[in-house]
């Protein structure tokens, strides 16, 4: 490799072009004066100072005093990386503390000069990937007052533990009435691995959920994925395979008279699903071609707050 290629190599990890090619003169040498490092790497000798006095502080070469003039030594080359990546460690600490610490403060401006015409706006469309669009989720989650409906299809990977913002949500007189979908396309651990489920698991799940003061039923309809957060907003998760998973969307309607006739679709299918001891009691009978067991298509992650993830 040229000498060329080393300084652009040493640029690309933090070294000026000067830095660069005094450490290359160092690295070579052994006990080095000033001048003669100027000299072989065609540096005024007032530069080199200043480079040599930087590279003494963070402890990449010795100074070595003798009877007339100062000699310059470079110390292992290992040594000196382990020096510089434990600097780019705690800088980019510290940068990365700042960049919290900035937005900690700065976020308290978000919206703060909301116009009115931006109030009322009542249709947004949520696009990009999981994590941006469960965020928003979770904000009117929190933001819900008295009951909130969901129409859920179990897909992907299902826990049978309820989200904590449920919990506090139904312990502060939250009502939740979810309607699941009898599809068994989705897994859960099992044996300490994922596995298949099947319509016990479904049961199962249903019954922990209710367990924890949530109201379910179990629908034989395909169900789309629909929350009614208290009768004013509505949340469609839109699925479309034929969509990039970074384009999938959801759509947040604030309208109550939309609500409302959402509100009649829950209930249309709320009174015609199934309590989950009505299907023990027929030792859980359902149409058998009602149930979706497709497992050949890719799972999807579930828009629903329970299990902490979200559609697309």
């Amino acid at each position: 490799m040229q000498t060329a290629e080393f300084i652009n190599k040493l640029q690309q990890v933090g070294f000026k072009e000067h830095e660069s090619k005094i450490f290359l003169v160092l690295l070579k040498g052994s006990a080095l004066s000033a001048s003669e490092i100027a000299g072989k790497a065609n540096i005024r000798r007032t530069s080199v100072y200043e480079v040599l006095k930087t590279f003494a502080a963070r402890g990449f070469c010795n100074e070595i005093e003798t009877n007339t003039i100062l000699k310059y030594e470079m110390i292992d080359p290992r040594v000196i990386a382990d020096k510089i990546e434990r600097e780019i460690k705690r800088n980019n600490l510290e940068k990365i503390e700042s960049l919290k610490c900035t937005f900690s403060e700065i976020e308290k401006l978000h919206k703060s000069e909301e116009s009115n015409a931006l109030s009322n706006v009542n249709i947004e469309l949520i696009r990009g990937f999981n994590k941006h669009r469960q965020e928003k989720f979770i904000e009117l989650l929190k933001s819900a007052k008295e009951e909130i409906m969901f129409m859920i299809r179990l897909e992907g990977y299902v826990s049978e533990e309820i989200d904590a913002n449920a919990k506090n949500f139904i312990k502060n007189g939250g009502v939740i009435k979810s309607i699941y979908e009898a599809n068994l396309n989705f897994k859960i651990i099992k044996d300490n691995s994922r596995k298949d489920a099947t319509l016990e698991d479904l049961l199962r799940i249903c019954g922990k959920f209710e367990k924890y003061g949530e109201k379910v039923r179990i629908s034989e309809s395909e169900l789309p994925n629909i929350t009614i957060f208290d009768k004013k907003i509505v949340f469609i998760n839109i699925l479309d395979k034929t969509v990039p998973r970074h384009n999938n969307a959801d759509i947040i309607i604030n309208n109550e008279s939309f609500a409302s006739r959402m509100m009649d679709l829950f209930n249309y299918y709320w009174n015609n699903s199934k309590l989950i001891r009505e299907l023990k009691s027929t030792n859980g009978l359902v149409s058998n071609n009602k149930i979706n067991h497709n497992k050949t298509t890719k799972p999807k992650k579930l828009l629903m707050f329970k299990k902490g993830t979200i559609n697309g």
